[in-house]
């Protein structure tokens, strides 16, 4: 689980860059950054959705047995 707020700790620095190079003026620098946590957040969806996906087969597969 560790591995999963480091890569939403990144998302978020990567947004933050972006939101500040933006007001800045450096359009490029946010443009780049911005695009990089548009990724990262999708990429995130859809590991936690394969992650949810499993655990709630992984439930419904154990016996009481």
């Amino acid at each position: 689980m560790a591995d999963g707020i480091g890569f939403v700790a990144l998302m978020i620095v990567f947004g933050v860059i972006a939101i500040v190079a933006g007001f800045l003026g450096f359009g490029l620098l946010a443009g780049i950054a911005g695009l990089l946590a548009k990724i990262m957040f999708f990429v995130f969806l859809v590991v936690l959705l394969i992650w949810v996906l499993r655990f709630f087969i992984g439930r419904r597969n154990r016996h009481i047995f």
